[in-house]
């Protein structure tokens, strides 16, 4: 052997003992992905996502890992930007990583699920509540929290049969999450005769809403339920107030965002909410609620709780699997129940949560809320 093949030789030793050390190194660790928005308008419910993931992966790890491993969080922003969810889930497959928390917003869910269902990767999103996600059949594809079918009829029934309004307005913001939850209210109000006399959409973004107020008002509309995100809704509220509309509000959890009274004020105060549940009120979770704040995060957000409890699905599914194999860890998740801060979660075929209930709360200027009765 002569000098350039003894140096070529221990060059090429080299590189396979760091190929084995980076081999050994990922073996001792499973990769949680977590794809939200960490920027754009509604980068505050990505911050509640991030935040329950990313405890959950804490104390996971205190205790040991998931089969003996630990867990590592692997964060991407796709800002709930349908193109960049995309890319976002093109950047996991290319990373290797085999379990994602997220997406968000249901028009990037959507897409970048398709990418995660051939890939064979699972992914569970704690927010994204369009039920079109999960009606195709898909094995890969969970949520921990529930869907507009449900939503929606749980705001419809309450307008009808505790608001009792004349006359109704239902607008939305034209994207896949606002209009189709603002669908299901405008079916439910019609199945119980509450007369909508205005269904339109406006564009998300836009920030004079005069002529659809003045539209509301010629239509002599008392209540209005509006399907999409707080930013919107926050300018709508305000500028209905100033310009003298009568009506009483209402939105999905996509508006119960703190941010929504700092942008409409005191034209917040009243505004009819459905969320999931308070999870960080039950006497269960005092513990967990104790952890958020010492780490100063705030555990009340709607969906901060259901991405914590994503998380312990993933790692009670490879601990039942007995395995990190995907398509294994998906029938386990199928068939099981995992005890979680939410509840005890089990799923149907399509991946949904076999109970999961919304509730209707009254959300106040100053970013609180309580139960509506």
């Amino acid at each position: 052997m002569n000098k350039a093949t003894k140096q070529i030789s221990k060059l090429f030793a080299a590189m396979v003992l760091a190929g084995v050390a980076s081999h050994s190194f990922a073996a001792d660790t499973i990769t949680i992905g977590i794809a939200g928005p960490k920027t754009g308008a509604v980068a505050q419910y990505g911050d509640m996502q991030f935040s329950g993931a990313k405890m959950a992966i804490e104390q996971i790890n205190a205790k040991g890992g998931v089969a003996g491993k630990q867990l590592v969080a692997k964060e991407y922003d796709d800002a709930c930007d349908p193109k960049q969810a995309v890319a976002v889930a093109n950047k996991v497959v290319n990373d290797g990583v085999k379990f994602v928390i997220g997406h968000l917003c249901s028009s990037s869910t959507q897409p970048a699920s398709d990418i995660y269902e051939d890939e064979g990767i699972i992914m569970i999103t704690p927010a994204a509540t369009s039920p079109d996600i999960t009606s195709r059949g898909y094995k890969m594809i969970f949520r921990t929290i529930g869907l507009d079918s449900a939503q929606g009829p749980a705001a419809g029934n309450f307008i009808a049969d505790h608001v009792k309004p004349k006359v109704v307005a239902v607008i939305h913001d034209k994207q896949q999450y606002g209009e189709g939850i603002a669908t299901a209210v405008k079916k439910t109000l019609e199945g119980k005769n509450v007369k909508v006399a205005v269904f339109e959409g406006i564009n998300a973004g836009d920030k004079d809403f005069s002529s659809m107020i003045a539209k509301l008002k010629q239509a002599n509309v008392d209540f209005v339920y509006y399907g999409g995100y707080h930013p919107e809704l926050g300018l709508i509220l305000r500028q209905a107030k100033e310009k003298g509309l009568k009506a009483g509000f209402m939105g999905p959890e996509g508006v119960g965002n703190a941010s929504i009274s700092q942008i409409a004020q005191d034209a917040s105060e009243g505004l009819l909410v459905t969320l999931p549940q308070s999870f960080d009120q039950l006497p269960e979770n005092k513990a967990l609620v104790e952890a958020f704040n010492a780490k100063k995060e705030d555990p009340s957000g709607p969906f901060v709780f259901p991405a914590y409890a994503a998380v312990q699905v993933i790692a009670g599914g490879i601990e039942k699997a007995k395995s990190e194999d995907t398509a294994k860890v998906a029938e386990a998740i199928h068939a099981g129940t995992f005890k979680t801060p939410t509840g005890d979660l089990s799923y149907d075929k399509n991946g949904d949560l076999k109970d999961f209930k919304f509730v209707v709360y009254t959300w106040h200027k100053d970013g609180t809320k309580t139960e509506a009765k």
